[in-house]
């Protein structure tokens, strides 16, 4: 089952069980996924779904952070279960060693040898990390594997 099909399944399951935050946090989601399909012209991929998916966390991540330095501890609550119901949508995030492992794949195919050559692995590295991996993370691997090459 795609994630969008999943979200619209969980929300009727959020109303029949009169769970109205799981409602609300899902409602949002899908209108978000809804404008970005309006935006791209047609319906999205998996990977675009997860790309909007991925907004939305960092968005709520972005309004916790901002609480934390408040007295507001009712709402930081509330955006913190709103966090945890969106990740928990997710796909599991592939571990620093998954990345290295495809990292030094994509090293090998494309024959690189030290720094100077970054952009290329990473050019042909990031389509397959979409959505499973943090961009932050993937680059920090990618320059210690290229770092070890030239020495």
């Amino acid at each position: 089952m795609d994630l969008k099909t999943r979200l619209q399944e969980d929300l009727k399951e959020a109303l029949r069980a009169r769970d109205e935050r799981r409602k609300a946090v899902i409602r949002m989601t899908l209108a978000a996924i809804q404008l970005a399909e309006a935006d791209h012209g047609g319906e999205l991929d998996e990977a675009g779904v997860i790309s909007v998916l991925q907004k939305e966390i960092r968005r709520r991540q972005e309004t916790v952070e901002e609480l934390r330095g408040t007295d507001r501890t009712d709402r930081l609550a509330d955006e913190e279960a709103e966090l945890s119901i969106l990740e928990s949508y997710l796909p599991r995030m592939l571990t620093r060693e998954e990345i290295a492992a495809e990292a030094r794949a994509v090293i090998a195919e494309v024959g690189a040898t030290g720094p100077r050559d970054m952009g290329t692995v990473m050019k042909a590295l990031m389509p397959r990390m979409k959505g499973r991996a943090d961009g932050r993370i993937v680059n920090e691997v990618v320059r210690e594997l290229l770092s070890g090459l030239s020495s």
